[in-house]
């Protein structure tokens, strides 16, 4: 629920961070001026607009003003940092593909110190004087749960005394979980609940209502407004229905996902694919260019063949599309059904080690670019294996609600390459839904890592 004061709040942080970061560049300007001596306003005057624009990009993708961000100074502080280096990634490709040679590192450098330090200066006065406005004055809301102290009652009565928003009024009183007697009628002591929050000045009252008591609702609603006391009703579901889940309205209609699925939101799915874009880009620029030739060439000389191997493998939603590797093995009639094991004859010298260094997947980062796959998520299999293994494993094709990846938790985990048994396949989807319904960007910046550091010290299981 957004109170007068969230909303003041988020356009008040939006509105001074646009200022603070104007403040930032003409510090910069001034003192690299004073520095280098040869800043001229009228060539850096064009960057004051780009920053604008890529600082409400990169606030707007990572969602610093979002109702929900600021309702918790912990997460306003990690959506400012992750902002910031969004914004210093996003300004930096823009000067590279510009190829802007004139500007000035002293004033880059200048410009991010003062800008970091403008931001943590403002979040410290800003929980400062959020103290003083709850300390000082009545800007939280009152609330009060009903109910019996259930565990739906007790998690709702827990939130509300650990959010600074709210100032919560306790449980009120009532030991019979009924409100309604069997003619359908409020008894007393509902009316009592209601009368008492209206005295103590609560104006919000909310009641956690199982499925089978949502009936009551509409004696409990009309009890409340003739109290003037506004009444917000939290359905429990948690005796009908296993954890978790979400409901969201299509149109008029409440919709119940017993699955949660972060990159079903459009707004974390246009960051993870503009992630995409730019990480493989980088890497189809910094490193397939000039490491392409190279790796063909010795691929050549080791095995007569294509130098780029491709297979139909099971995409997003089940969809197929053509995966590219560097070519590993000789060419043989079994690689459309048989993975590589441990001294896999196939395997040339040269593929062992890019299967080793997971040098062999770098091609994939043409499918990242093409849409067909993503940098992190779960690897896709054969058809062959898809076919197998959606009829022996419980919620195996569930892991095809996403795009397939480069690498995933699970290829970090230790189950990656050869499934020589029916449990590592079982370990892998396990892993690989925990990622769908656990998905953040922070997460794919996690993996990328990890991956990396494994590629660095070689994959154990990679034949």
């Amino acid at each position: 629920m957004q109170s007068r004061y969230l909303y003041s709040l988020r356009l008040l942080l939006a509105g001074c961070d646009l200022l603070l970061l104007n403040m930032a560049f003409f510090a910069a300007f001034f003192i690299g001026n004073q520095l280098d001596k040869a800043l001229h306003f009228e060539h850096y005057r064009s960057y004051l607009i780009n920053i604008n624009i890529l600082w409400v990009l990169s606030s707007t993708m990572l969602t610093l003003y979002a109702r929900n961000t600021v309702t918790s100074l912990e997460k306003v502080y990690r959506a400012t940092f992750k902002a910031m280096l969004a914004h210093l990634v996003l300004w930096s490709f823009y000067l590279f593909f510009s190829k802007d040679q004139q500007i000035s590192r002293t004033f880059l450098g200048l410009f991010y110190g003062v800008f970091f330090l403008n931001l943590l200066i403002s979040r410290f006065f800003l929980t400062l004087i959020e103290n003083v406005l709850i300390k000082h004055f009545n800007i939280r809301k009152h609330v009060a749960v009903m109910g019996s102290k259930n565990n739906s009652t007790l998690r709702l009565a827990a939130f509300f005394e650990n959010n600074n928003h709210y100032n919560f009024e306790g449980i009120l009183n009532h030991d019979d979980y009924m409100f309604v007697d069997e003619k359908g009628d409020l008894l007393p002591a509902a009316c009592e609940q209601l009368k008492l929050a209206a005295s103590r000045g609560i104006k919000e009252v909310y009641v956690s209502l199982t499925a089978d008591k949502l009936s009551e609702a509409t004696c409990l609603l009309q009890e409340a407004e003739r109290q003037c006391v506004r009444l917000k009703f939290v359905p429990d579901f948690s005796k009908s229905l296993a954890s978790p889940f979400s409901i969201n309205y299509m149109g008029d209609f409440p919709v119940i996902s017993m699955r949660k699925e972060p990159l079903e939101e459009m707004h974390n799915r246009f960051r993870k694919r503009l992630a995409d874009i730019l990480f493989s880009v980088a890497v189809i620029i910094f490193i397939m260019s000039w490491l392409y030739p190279i790796v063909a060439l010795l691929i050549k000389m080791q095995s007569p063949g294509p130098v780029l191997f491709k297979q139909l493998r099971n995409g997003r939603n089940n969809e197929m599309f053509w995966c590219y590797k560097f070519r590993s093995m000789k060419i043989n009639n079994n690689s459309d059904t048989k993975q590589a094991t441990k001294n896999d004859d196939r395997v040339t010298k040269i593929g062992r080690f890019l299967r080793k260094s997971s040098m062999d997947e770098l091609p994939q980062f043409f499918n990242v670019l093409m849409g067909d796959m993503t940098v992190v998520g779960p690897r896709p299999h054969m058809l062959k294996h898809t076919e197998q293994y959606r009829a022996i494993i419980d919620k195996y094709m569930v892991r095809h609600f996403l795009k397939p990846g480069i690498t995933g938790w699970a290829q970090v985990n230790g189950f990656r390459g050869e499934t020589s048994n029916l449990d590592q396949m079982e370990k892998r989807v396990e892993h690989d839904i925990w990622y769908m319904e656990n998905w953040s960007a922070m997460l794919d910046v996690k993996i990328v890592f990890l991956t990396i550091i494994n590629a660095l010290k070689g994959e154990k299981e990679a034949y």
